[in-house]
């Protein structure tokens, strides 16, 4: 009997699931998500599974993690000091894919060197101005990353830069053709400085959770999902961090999969803070052919194709107070539920919400707080900002306890983005408490709050609704309104060919909402969405029954929804793949670009065996070294040819080598 721990580490919540012999869930848990340190969520619901299962920690096959922190990092900003060395570029090449974005201000070096299109050398590699390079600006640099002209036709000068780095400084590099094997220079740069970014702190997670598993008595090998929804081993995590953007979205679809069969639908799966939307075809997730776009950056990582919205249950709500009715809108900042921070502070939070309750008009901060983010860094403030987050500390205050001028609401927005501060206010979430739809936290608190934001007024002079059960039900409406715009914006993404105009656009268009609505008139209009949906995330059976209704398609909500990403972490396969290239620089020679530089053949098809044969052995290798077992390979190539005279003429040939298979437990 093989036991597997899924884990997945999200905004709001780390989840873990026990998978009996991959195919029966006999556990699952959640424990909030603890962010100065993810540990901690970690070792809260692996205890809980374990606990609920009646599971020995000894009993475990395997485990794997999915997670969020290397997309996150990318979005807002974060990760170590690295230096760029750009080898056989200019500087104007710097602009490119915005690189010099990604550098924010750190070193880098243009080098003399680099290799032709077709993998000769272009010009000597200028190894001491990298020598003096290392010696005054290596200070403070956790990574290191590498990237060569056509260095995918002829990779030796990013090695031998790559070696010299190592044996002068020991810290980790980052070479663009161990990435990707597409031409594209300065998107292969982007590729590694972000990688070598997110290396200190892809380890220290890969290694917390490691930890905390062996402090529970977890002995079992820990894989990784990749953006593609595949699994890697932790070591090859640690080597290429920036495969891991977008693995908890990959995993949720590789959850629903599993769960339902599926072979083509689309899935939807609401977070605390977004709602991701991806399709499966032919039982894949579909994968974005430009690589994954992550915090403004298109890199050249293979990642499912998402379309990913700020929307989830702990949106903030807004007042739309224009128009004589006014309403609300959802997004796309995320707050902490009232009902939530209640919990971490009920003498404070009822307290400041009674006081609110009894007061004649309804203040601008009423039913909102702060607090301090514990063990984040503090640099760089403006002394506006150090002044306002030493009044906030680290306990749950009212915000209008905190704020004394208008000025100030600037600088807290700003200690938000930085991460060092959390604001709490009304959220789906405490609409759900109020409907009691969901009992996890302080449904008291979330009346309270909703009733202080249902007094406020709209254009009319009149409250927005008569009370908190309206005013919960006019926000869960318009998280179902939001969501099904979303899901048909992703429709239409796929199939704007066919339609034109905007997605947004085409999404809103009268014609579409009337035959949603089954219009029958003098005209008879009727929509519907034809594919399946499959509903994910913990709030998904309170939300997405009416957005079923709402599109007129059928809703799948499986039974562990709540968990898909953690399911999906630890019933993926493991697949590695390699691409090369066949290049014909002259007549008759057929030129094969390997790992260890080019090599020359007379014959297209020796050159095509050898070429296969290097790539073969290379994702096998891979996989192997990842933890698979029963390795399944499959080969495609991409043959250009051009007429000449009449005749077809070898222009150029791409091999993709593709090795998998389901990961080796520890005991079966």
């Amino acid at each position: 009997m093989a036991l597997l721990l899924g884990i997945d580490t999200g905004g709001t919540y780390t989840d873990a699931v026990l998978i009996r012999n991959e195919s029966e869930v006999i556990a699952s848990a959640k424990s909030l998500t603890t962010r100065h340190d993810l540990a901690i969520g970690v070792g809260g619901a692996v205890r809980a599974v374990l606990e609920q299962s009646g599971v020995t920690p000894d009993d475990i096959s395997m485990a794997a993690l999915s997670t969020t922190l290397a997309t996150n990092a990318l979005v807002e900003g974060q990760g170590g000091r690295v230096a760029l060395i750009y080898i056989g570029f200019n500087a104007q090449d710097l602009e490119r894919h915005g690189l010099n974005d990604a550098l924010k201000g750190d070193p880098v070096l243009i080098l003399s060197g680099g290799h032709t299109h077709a993998g000769g050398e272009a010009a000597p590699l200028d190894a001491e101005s990298l020598i003096a390079f290392l010696e005054t600006e290596s200070v403070g640099v956790s990574g290191f990353a590498v990237a060569g002209v056509f260095a995918t036709r002829n990779p030796t000068h990013e090695l031998e830069v790559a070696r010299i780095i190592q044996e002068r400084t020991g810290a980790p590099v980052t070479c663009s053709h161990q990435l990707s094997a597409r031409l594209n220079g300065p998107k292969r740069a982007l590729t590694a400085v972000l990688n070598a970014r997110l290396i200190g702190m892809i380890d220290g997670l890969i290694n917390r959770a490691a930890d905390t598993l062996a402090a529970i008595g977890i002995e079992a090998p820990m894989m990784v999902v990749r953006g593609d929804g595949a699994l890697m081993s932790a070591a090859q995590a640690r080597a290429r961090p920036i495969e891991t953007i977008l693995s908890g979205p990959a995993a949720s679809i590789v959850g629903a999969r599993w769960m339902t069969g599926a072979e083509n639908a689309l899935v939807s799966d609401i977070g605390g803070t977004t709602t991701d939307v991806a399709l499966i075809e032919r039982g894949l997730p579909k994968i974005d052919p430009d690589g994954a776009q992550v915090g403004g950056f298109r890199t050249m990582v293979e990642a499912v194709a998402m379309r990913t919205s700020g929307l989830g249950g702990d949106s903030q709500v807004h007042l739309k107070s224009e128009g004589l009715r006014g309403g609300v809108s959802l997004g796309p900042r995320r707050v902490l539920p009232v009902s939530l921070v209640a919990t971490e502070a009920p003498e404070v939070v009822h307290a400041a919400l009674d006081a609110q309750l009894h007061a004649p008009v309804v203040g601008e901060y009423d039913g909102r707080f702060v607090r301090g983010v514990v063990g984040q860094a503090a640099m760089g403030l403006s002394e506006r900002e150090a002044a306002l987050l030493a009044r906030i500390g680290t306990s749950v205050l009212p915000m209008g306890d905190v704020l004394r001028t208008r000025m100030e609401q600037g600088a807290l927005n700003r200690l938000v983005d930085r991460g060092l501060v959390q604001v709490a206010g009304i959220t789906p979430s405490d609409a759900s408490h109020v409907l009691g739809r969901v009992a996890a936290w302080d449904r008291g608190a979330a009346e309270k709050a909703l009733t202080i934001f249902a007094r406020r007024r709209v254009g009319s002079g009149d409250a927005v609704v008569r009370d908190a059960e309206a005013l919960a039900l006019m926000i869960v409406d318009q998280l179902t309104e939001q969501t099904s715009l979303t899901l048909l914006e992703s429709i239409f993404t796929e199939e704007q060919a066919l339609f034109g105009g905007r997605p947004s656009e085409l999404a809103r268009h009268i014609l579409l909402q009337r035959g949603l609505q089954g219009h029958k008139s003098l005209l008879s209009i009727d929509a519907h969405v034809n594919v399946d949906v499959i509903g994910l995330g913990a709030s998904a059976p309170s939300y997405y029954p009416a957005v079923g209704e709402r599109l007129r398609c059928n809703m799948i909500l499986p039974e562990h929804a709540g968990v898909a990403n953690a399911i999906g972490a630890v019933v993926g396969r493991i697949i590695q793949r390699r691409t090369g290239t066949v290049t014909a620089p002259s007549e008759g020679r057929f030129r094969v670009h390997l790992s260890d530089g080019p090599q020359d053949f007379t014959a297209s098809s020796k050159a095509l065996e050898v070429l296969e044969a290097a790539l073969r052995a290379e994702a096998v290798a891979a996989a192997e070294e990842a933890g698979a077992s029963d390795i399944h390979v499959h080969v495609s190539r991409d043959l250009r040819m051009a007429e000449v005279e009449a005749q077809q003429v070898f222009v150029e040939a791409t091999v993709m080598v593709e090795a998998s298979g389901r990961p080796r437990v520890a005991h079966d």
